[in-house]
């Protein structure tokens, strides 16, 4: 086997092995601040009050002096090392006069809500905040994903019935990691599980792992309903408007988009993993790129959605955060620039076509049929091409004007001031010596390129001037 080949195998046996880690982002920790009503963490005159009926597991993680403490019925309070509770001082002139501090609703938090989640492709990259966007169905945990609930934290989450199984290959909670459905299943009978995971559904573990170099589908389309439900919960089912004429709706996204969605045909040399750190590295990386989301994933067609055998694309979707007739402009030039490198590299990734479409919030039309790689590259090219004539017309320009100055010196050096002569010309003018008609053609061409006012002039008139008898020249 030749180099080439084993590398591409070794990289997709690398990337059948790997998987997203989706973390979980609220938590009832008694020291965040957003879990309180007042938006403040109660301390030494105030009353912390826990609802009676609430059942509520809540993570301590200091020492806490308080004038008084209402606790739930049916709840626990896991304490760190050190942690606990006191009687406060009469006077704590850094709290105030004190109030009631109000627990809030741990009610209110929903799996299958995107917005509530956070993915990487390991543990460091979500300790370090480097994440990855991904559209709505595919932030919240997929089949094949790793879960994490950070360690030293308590939570509540809530899973509805959808008629799908929620599959997961693990769940990290409280520190320890789950890789069977018997070991959590175990767990969420304990007083802690039952408090985190109320239900009514309840989680598979299945510690599966995609086997598929070129990427595994993430397996939420049958509750791609529930996610778009929770996701637009607060806007009463409404998606947001958006500023360009014909957004696109990419695949796996509750609401449409300005930006561009880039759909790759690919071949078996295709890996997901791979190409993602390429466009992570190659371009994100770059400083005028840090801003734009960038997602990409295996979907299936929407040509063939419906259909068991649908066709399968790798769609990339690009959107930045920018609005009105800027909206989409940024995420436009990137995927020109990725259109471009496709169309050189591309087959040594195992792409074997790829296709855009473009919503942006300019004032033209926007485009939205598809774009190929070589038509991207062909207006690249185009444009560096024209942008090179141009420069070298003006070259020339610059070069004639500059004989034709000294010439025009020369001639008024030898003649004096010879007198004007008028003569009878018919429409279509005369035969200047000091203008060839060939070159006074070509630098009316350009000028009209640099100054719109002189193709104003009617079209059956023929203007000439003679240098020696020109009030602006220089004498």
């Amino acid at each position: 086997m030749t180099a080439a080949p084993l590398l591409l195998s070794l990289l997709s046996v690398i990337s059948a092995s790997e998987a997203l880690y989706k973390r979980w982002i609220p938590d009832t920790n008694f020291e965040n601040a957003s879990n309180w009503k007042e938006r403040r963490v109660p301390c030494g005159p105030d009353a912390a009050v826990f609802p009676g009926d609430q059942r509520v597991s809540v993570f301590v993680q200091s020492s806490h002096a308080l004038t008084d403490l209402y606790m739930p019925w049916d709840g626990e309070f896991l304490l760190s090392h050190g942690a606990g509770f006191m009687a406060a001082s009469p006077q704590d002139p850094g709290c105030g006069e004190g109030s009631s501090v109000h627990f809030q609703d741990v009610d209110r938090h929903h799996w299958f809500d995107p917005s509530l989640w956070r993915s990487a492709l390991s543990t460091d990259d979500l300790e370090m905040g480097r994440f990855l966007f991904a559209v709505d169905a595919e932030s919240v945990p997929c089949c094949y994903d790793d879960v994490v609930f950070s360690p030293e934290t308590s939570f509540r989450v809530h899973i509805q019935e959808t008629g799908s199984d929620v599959s997961l290959s693990s769940v990290s909670a409280l520190g320890k990691k789950f890789t069977s459905s018997e070991d959590f299943s175990r767990y969420l009978t304990s007083p802690s599980g039952k408090l985190q995971f109320p239900g009514p559904a309840q989680p598979q573990i299945t510690s599966l792992r995609c086997q598929d170099g070129t990427g595994c589908l993430c397996g939420n389309d049958g509750i791609l309903q529930a996610i778009c439900a929770a996701r637009l919960q607060y806007t009463g089912g409404k998606c947001p408007e958006t500023a360009c004429a014909a957004p696109l709706q990419p695949a796996g996204q509750c609401c449409a988009i300005c930006g561009v969605v880039i759909s790759l045909d690919y071949s078996s040399a295709f890996s997901l993993e791979t190409y993602r750190r390429r466009l992570l590295h190659t371009f994100l990386s770059l400083k005028k790129y840090s801003s734009i989301k960038l997602a990409i994933s295996k979907v299936r067609s929407p040509a063939s959605a419906n259909r068991a055998d649908a066709e399968l694309k790798i769609q990339i979707v690009l959107m930045d955060e920018k609005d009105g007739s800027l909206a989409g402009s940024d995420a436009l030039l990137l995927a020109y620039d990725i259109m471009a490198d496709i169309d050189t590299t591309g087959g040594s990734f195992g792409i074997i076509k790829a296709d855009m479409k473009v919503a942006t919030g300019g004032l033209t039309s926007p485009h939205t049929g598809p774009l190929s790689a070589g038509a991207v590259s062909g207006i690249v090219i185009g444009t560096v091409i024209g942008l090179s004539l141009i420069g070298a017309f003006y070259f020339l320009y610059k070069m004639d004007n500059y004989r034709l100055r000294h010439l025009e010196f020369f001639l008024f050096w030898r003649n004096g001031s010879r007198m004007e002569e008028t003569e009878s010309m018919d429409d279509r003018g005369f035969d200047n010596p000091i203008f060839e008609p060939t070159a006074q053609n070509n630098q009316a061409e350009v000028h009209v390129e640099d100054n719109s006012q002189k193709a104003a002039r009617p079209a059956t008139e023929f203007h000439f001037s003679n240098p020696a008898f020109d009030s602006s020249s220089d004498l």
